[in-house]
């Protein structure tokens, strides 16, 4: 569903913003972020106009990232947002706060029926006429300065299972940022060196959140001038892998019960558990390496567009989508792909939350590489990839190797067997298989057939 930030700034609220808290930059950034994100979500402009001009303004002014825009800057950059929606739209920017936020909520409203939200009921099985609700909250600005930040985190890691928080977070930025992968964010960790206070009272609300629940908590946060504020809390995605060590690891806390621990394990999981990983017998040459967003092994073709992922699987194609980052849009991509692979974000980015949920392999924030829509292809160094060249990489280590690489099977966890020890206490019917091998019979016996 659609997110609509800093809603009810206009040029008369920003100047009240800018003097009530003595920062004009903190205030331009938020009208130019609520500028390109209403034009976007509520006016629909094409986002790659603002994205565009953006760029072109940050060469222009020489700085490589958006908080080092200055208030001079940002003032250009807002009135060029201006007449990019007056010539998109031929209405002029709206400057009524309440008009904002009724078109704001009808806005969220129908993007219940967007594409992406339709594949994403789809993909996880949610019912089409279930409907949603609008939030209305008062907002906290992680934009203020080098005491504040945002972040994303989970109450453990969602690729392993690791009873520790996993999670990122940038200083002087907006919760948008973390998730869109638009710079690469500092690991969680960090964070107890910058902000001790405001991370050991993150560490203990973690804790606090997952026994309540009783289950992985994904976490968006805020640091507004040196104090913590909670954006939202839900079960978080996690790999197949994970839920397994999860869920076994929670009843011997005893948070949950054995029959809870194997209704926690969907049984489409199972066939993700066992990810396959590269062949280190195998020579092969690293092309790049990113951050391991999402654990397993991968071949395909590469290609760049989401349509062009989801074209090519439904004709039987093995495709690798490659972005500099992936947005809801892209989900459809996602979908067909055999694997995800960005230049930005991080290990909580739109493409490594997505992936992990949806058992696939991830590579993220691998800025090696330089990739060009138009042209359709992307360079490393001296080599140069295009749409159709086939390429491999494991979500588990971060590698991208030119060509096609074997890969192998791992064996069953402890966790897992002990998984499967607790679903044979307790079911009525028999395990069976039909192998024509004995490789194939050796395998089955040690799944419990």
């Amino acid at each position: 569903m659609d997110t609509i930030l800093n809603l009810g700034l206009n040029d008369q609220t920003v100047q009240v913003l800018a003097e009530a808290t003595g920062n004009e930059r903190f205030a331009l950034d938020c009208y130019r972020r609520f500028i390109q994100m209403y034009g976007d979500i509520v006016l629909n402009v094409e986002f790659n106009k603002f994205e565009d001009a953006l760029e072109r303004n940050k060469r222009r002014f020489r700085v490589e990232y958006d908080h080092e825009l200055q208030p001079e800057h940002l003032k250009k950059i807002i009135d060029e947002y201006k007449e990019i929606i007056k010539s998109s739209t031929g209405s002029e920017f709206p400057q009524e706060p309440m008009e904002q936020l009724r078109k704001a909520v009808m806005a969220v409203f129908e993007s219940w029926n967007n594409p992406r939200a339709q594949v994403y009921r789809r993909v996880n099985k949610i019912p089409d006429d279930l409907g949603t609700g609008v939030n209305i909250q008062t907002m906290v600005f992680g934009n203020t300065g080098d005491n504040s930040g945002t972040g994303v985190a989970f109450t453990r890691d969602p690729a392993t299972g690791e009873n520790v928080i996993f999670g990122e977070y940038l200083i002087n930025a907006q919760g948008e940022d973390v998730v869109a992968g638009i710079r690469t964010p500092l690991p969680i960790s960090k964070l107890q060196e910058e902000m001790p206070e405001a991370y050991d009272q993150f560490q203990k609300t973690c804790t606090l959140l997952e026994k309540h629940y009783r289950d992985l908590q994904d976490i968006e946060f805020t640091i507004e001038q040196g104090k913590l504020y909670l954006l939202q809390t839900r079960s978080g995605k996690r790999t197949a892998a994970a839920a397994v060590k999860i869920a076994v690891d929670m009843v011997k806390e005893s948070l949950i019960s054995k029959e809870e621990a194997i209704l926690r394990v969907d049984p489409d999981q199972l066939n993700q558990v066992l990810h396959k990983r590269l062949d280190t017998k195998v020579k092969f040459n690293v092309l790049a390496k990113g951050l391991p967003a999402s654990p397993g092994a991968a071949s395909g073709y590469v290609v760049f567009d989401a349509n062009e992922a989801e074209r090519c699987g439904q004709n039987g194609d093995k495709v690798i989508l490659v972005r500099m980052e992936t947005t809801p849009d892209d989900i459809h991509g996602l979908v067909m792909a055999q694997g995800v692979l960005t230049s930005r974000g991080g290990m909580t980015s739109h493409a490594a939350v997505v992936a992990r949920g949806m058992g696939k392999p991830c590579v993220c924030g691998c800025e090696a590489l330089n990739i060009d829509y138009k042209a359709k292809k992307m360079t490393v160094g001296d080599s140069e990839i295009k749409q159709g060249d086939l390429i491999t990489m494991d979500g588990g280590t971060g590698q991208v190797i030119l060509g096609k690489v074997p890969v192998i099977s791992p064996e069953m966890s402890e966790e897992l067997q002990l998984l499967l020890q607790w679903s044979d206490e307790i079911r009525r019917l028999g395990v069976f298989t039909n192998a024509d091998a004995p490789a194939d019979a050796k395998r089955a016996r040690e799944f419990g057939a």
